[in-house]
């Protein structure tokens, strides 16, 4: 399906599984607009339903990955306007930035090509995993403008990175590099840039080749478990892996137990069972 034109501030474009989500706004160096949040969310429902995108990358065009939040658009002219509106502006950012995302049922990864700032930090800790290019320029930098990180940035920050770094990020305003972000644990990994998209795609390319219902049921589980107590994991994760032998279609337990102790075919320490 081709979907060449659709969104204005968003491009789509679905090829060998991968669906390369590309924030589309380069002269504002991808700021999120309220019209990119609106439309963010239809892209992330439409492609939930593509069975050919089954790995989504979220990109940048241009030379940034996102600016963070339209200073203009999503703040001074939603400024004048009543409550209600606000309140609708900011339920759409994070509808698709942490809702939609952070438990989409597909695995997500961010391609960070750029700049990253402020407002990006949610989608960005919301995809499953991050690859970053060294150039990459990233920075908490609402303290420079008046006000403390908004939406769900510093609640990203401290469930990915560690109390003193995000602290000092978030309250002196200073920016860290690709190698940095991989160090502190922001990304997976970081890379030159030219190697960037064919890093990304051997990521996803190992994704592929896993069972999408275990894998969905992984990524859900250990989201989850990390706002649940010991107690709470034991059943829910349980319940996880009921849910995930009955919704399987190709019956990977089945097979992976077959291949590894009856066919002697696969070590599922070093190698994903033949689907």
């Amino acid at each position: 399906m081709s979907y060449e034109g659709r969104w204005k501030t968003v491009k789509v474009a679905v090829e060998g599984g991968i669906a390369w989500v590309t924030f589309n706004r380069p002269d504002k160096r991808n700021a999120m607009s309220p019209t990119l949040n609106k439309e963010m969310i239809d892209v992330l429902e439409t492609l939930e339903l593509d069975a050919e995108a089954q790995v989504l990358v979220l990109t940048g065009e241009g030379s940034a990955w996102t600016a963070g939040m339209d200073l203009k658009e999503y703040f001074r002219e939603v400024d004048a306007g009543p409550d209600v509106l606000q309140e609708r502006i900011r339920r759409d950012a994070s509808r698709w930035q942490w809702q939609l995302l952070r438990m989409y049922s597909k695995p997500t990864i961010a391609m960070v090509n750029g700049w990253c700032f402020g407002g990006g930090f949610s989608p960005l800790v919301a995809c499953d995993l991050a690859i970053a290019a060294d150039e990459a320029v990233f920075g908490l930098s609402e303290i420079n403008w008046g006000i403390p990180p908004g939406n769900l940035v510093s609640k990203a920050m401290a469930d990915t990175v560690g109390h003193r770094e995000a602290l000092y990020y978030i309250m002196t305003g200073d920016t860290f590099t690709g190698p940095q972000a991989a160090k502190m644990g922001l990304v997976n990994k970081s890379v030159p840039l030219a190697q960037l998209r064919d890093e990304t795609i051997a990521l996803a390319a190992k994704l592929l080749n896993k069972n999408p219902v275990v894998l969905r049921n992984a990524k859900h589980g250990f989201k989850r478990s990390r706002e649940l107590t010991w107690e709470q994991n034991e059943d829910y994760l349980y319940a996880k892996l009921d849910q995930a032998n009955y919704r399987d279609p190709e019956g990977g337990r089945e097979q992976g137990l077959k291949q590894f102790l009856d066919d002697k075919s696969i070590k599922p320490g070093l190698q994903t069972y033949k689907r």
